[in-house]
């Protein structure tokens, strides 16, 4: 099961960040390393951080120089090049914020970018870059996370921490033109969710999967790249991927999208609250009303295919040579079989 435990930010936690986060009634220096801070949200929480709290920041970013905007000689601020393509790099890295700061409480996988154009027109290599940096970076970067909070951490403090995970609504809901950009994000969410349930809860390690929606960063400049060519296929104005293209390219849009700001706001709250780490959290109203309306969609369509249900028992029963040998009660089940309307929760 998830860790669905409280969970206590140390005051002075030490965030490892592409991305970053926090929490208030805790001890005296958190530290948190961040990914991706050169611009957007992981900025904005890392002067955040830096600037308004007693926690300690691990910055990175491909280059130093994109984060000159954070103080060379803070005693709370570690600026450290990363490619979260390179284990070595991500290796270097967070051995640089242990020796520095001796822990790391929140990690924060935020580097990632978007793709957009005609999926048969798509090249293995633009496909690839794409899951290698959006996926597989925060595979890599989640799995050396794992040994400093849970073998590291309770020689200066306490044991575990939490790793966020900056997916966005398209990790849970889908548009066309965007078929690797959302497939690298469910397979972010799909591995953050399963980890999240081999832990043991003793380790105290939280995982969150936060869900932002349209957010006025340069997403839709330096991190937002095109296919370098399109299908003929998909010429037409009217294809719906160039019908979206169109709808990204309009400024009115901008209007109803949250701030670089407001996220890093809503991600330091979750922290600071003293509550449960909740596994999902849809950031922004935007993302909020699309993922309410994809899980009800969902729901009416799984309601209209009640016939083809075939095992209706609660839990899931595995089978051997030898009869019954146990159950697999983490895997969602209705409670009450009787109601055919209710979702397994």
């Amino acid at each position: 099961m998830a860790n669905n435990s409280l969970y206590t930010l140390p005051s002075d936690a030490v965030w490892f960040s592409k991305s970053t986060s926090a929490i208030s009634h805790i001890q005296k220096l958190t530290l948190l390393t961040v990914t991706g801070c050169s611009s957007g949200i992981g900025a904005a929480l890392a002067t955040r951080l830096a600037t308004q709290t007693s926690n300690r920041v691990v910055a990175t970013a491909r280059q130093v120089s994109a984060l000159s905007y954070l103080p060379d000689d803070a005693p709370n601020v570690l600026k450290v090049a990363l490619d979260v393509t390179s284990l070595e790099a991500i290796d270097a890295a967070f051995k640089k914020a242990v020796e520095r700061f001796g822990r790391v409480d929140v990690v924060v996988n935020n580097a990632g970018y978007t793709v957009m154009g005609d999926t048969e027109a798509a090249t293995a290599k633009e496909a690839r870059d794409l899951f290698d940096t959006n996926f597989w970076g925060a595979v890599d970067v989640t799995k050396r996370a794992l040994s400093v909070l849970r073998d590291e951490n309770p020689k200066t403090g306490q044991q575990g921490g939490v790793i966020l995970f900056v997916s966005s609504m398209g990790g849970f809901i889908t548009t066309p033109g965007g078929a690797f950009y959302h497939a690298s994000k469910f397979a972010m969410e799909g591995f953050a969710e399963s980890v999240a349930k081999e832990l043991d809860p003793a380790w105290n390690i939280h995982f969150s999967i936060l869900e932002p929606g349209g957010t006025t960063t340069e997403y839709l400049g330096r991190s937002f790249k095109y296919m370098a060519t399109r299908h003929p296929a998909y010429a037409a104005p009217q294809m719906p991927t160039n019908a979206m293209l169109g709808l990204l390219g309009n400024k009115e849009l901008l209007k109803n999208f949250s701030s670089a700001d407001d996220i890093a706001r809503a991600m330091w709250e979750l922290l600071t609250r003293g509550q449960s780490i909740p596994i999902r959290v849809p950031l922004g109203e935007d993302a909020w009303d699309y993922v309410v309306a994809e899980t009800d969609n969902v729901k009416k369509e799984l309601d209209s295919l009640k016939e083809f249900r075939i095992d209706e028992d609660e839990r899931c029963t595995v089978i051997g040579e030898s009869g019954v040998i146990g159950t697999l009660d983490y895997l969602p089940r209705q409670h009450d079989n009787s109601n055919s309307n209710t979702l397994p929760n």
